[in-house]
């Protein structure tokens, strides 16, 4: 790929705290990190980082709208970031998915952001269409290079565009393309289909959250659906179901979907109605409830024995941290509020401002609090195929309780 032109190149120098975090493996930088640069930058543009005895240190795209001013490609030794570098770095990229699907597994993640050299670009697979997602207006200057490279090795169905909201505008300004557009294959109408584990889902990937569905959770739903054997499950926050489709398939009496939307409860519903092959999930009672979580866990009288608390973000800024924290816990004691004797509490947060030792802290202070019997089967993190090499990128963790009385 070719980066933006410019003469002269553009020539960033960062303070000492930058420095030292870039040389460790940090993909950001940050405005305020910056101590001069040579001239004004445009989005998408290779910028070069120096550190404070002028020795090349990175080069990343720039950013002149987002406060990440810069997002690292490379750091250590200078390179040629032309053709044959971006083709490499995203044959490698693919090639450490290499085993981890097989045909019963048809949605998962082949580039990670920045944990896989890709800042700010996720690209999602629904069986035989792609989604790419930018959260980064850099990138938009460089789209025809990148569908390139993805089409000519990848050979998808589709293509889609998704862009994240704050960047949308911008995005359309650089590159005259919009949110839900289809960049390569033919025009689509709705939603599309794709096999987990065997069983099948639907993804809104024009319109829906992230790119249409969440495979980050797919290692927990496995999880799930192996503890569900005889239970009653409440999945919490259940959006599309995807929790409870695998219960029923391992053996759950009956499931009950939670979540304030209406439209997630419908889609909960259909792919109920597209595993309706399975036998364990067409025998299972599947009940959905439209209601705030919260309100509900409070205030209803009824029991589970497996119980999914997967609520979205509740802290998309720093500042929302402590509420945050406060707030999990409070979750974590209304769902064991609801569990029966011999219970198992699912808790997940998808919340990268809060830490997985304060998240695991305050679901482990509720069950004590609850003076209730209860063991830690395990903790998890992130799946295979959404890696996370730096604190930041450190989002999803979840633990699982059980409890005896």
């Amino acid at each position: 790929m070719k980066g933006a032109e410019s003469t002269p190149r553009l020539k960033a120098r960062l303070t000492a705290s930058a420095e030292a975090a870039v040389r460790s493996g940090h993909p950001w930088v940050f405005a305020k990190s910056i101590r001069e640069q040579n001239r004004l930058g445009q989005p998408g543009e290779l910028a070069v980082l120096y550190d404070r005895k002028d020795r090349f240190l990175a080069v990343g795209l720039y950013d002149p709208e987002s406060p990440i001013r810069v997002r690292v490609l490379e750091k250590g030794k200078p390179q040629a970031l032309d053709d044959a570098w971006w083709r490499a770095r995203f044959e490698s990229t693919i090639k450490r998915r290499e085993g981890l699907f097989d045909t019963q597994t048809t949605g998962f993640r082949w580039l990670n952001g920045e944990s896989d050299g890709w800042p700010g670009l996720v690209l999602d697979n629904y069986d035989t269409n792609l989604v790419l997602k930018l959260y980064t207006a850099a990138w938009a200057p460089r789209l025809g290079e990148i569908i390139q490279v993805i089409t000519e090795r990848l050979e998808p169905g589709r293509l889609i565009l998704r862009l994240s909201r704050n960047i949308q505008s911008e995005v359309s300004r650089l590159s005259d393309v919009h949110d839900g557009a289809v960049l390569a294959g033919p025009p689509l109408e709705g939603s599309v289909t794709f096999r987990e584990s065997g069983l099948w889902f639907e993804a809104d990937i024009l319109r829906g959250q992230k790119t249409g569905f969440f495979l980050d959770q797919r290692e927990n739903r496995r999880k799930v659906g192996g503890l569900a054997s005889g239970r009653r499950l409440l999945n919490a926050f259940s959006f599309s179901g995807g929790f409870s489709v695998y219960a029923a398939r391992g053996g759950a009496v009956a499931v009950t979907d939670l979540d304030i939307s209406a439209h997630a409860l419908e889609s909960a519903r259909r792919n109920f109605n597209l595993n309706a092959a399975e036998r364990a999930v067409v025998s299972c009672n599947h009940e959905t409830v439209k209601a705030d979580a919260f309100e509900w866990l409070d205030s209803s009288p009824a029991k589970f024995d497996l119980i999914v608390l997967d609520p979205p973000s509740m802290a998309r800024r720093e500042t929302q941290r402590s509420r945050a924290i406060a707030a999990y816990a409070r979750l974590a004691r209304l769902g064991i509020q609801r569990l029966s004797a011999g219970g198992i509490l699912v808790a997940s947060s998808c919340s990268a401002h809060v830490t997985a030792d304060e998240f695991f802290r305050a679901t482990r202070t509720a069950a004590v609090k609850s003076r209730r019997r209860f063991k830690e089967l395990e903790t998890t993190r992130h799946a295979p195929d959404h890696p996370a090499t730096f604190e930041a990128a450190q989002y999803l963790k979840t633990i699982y309780l059980s409890f005896s009385s």
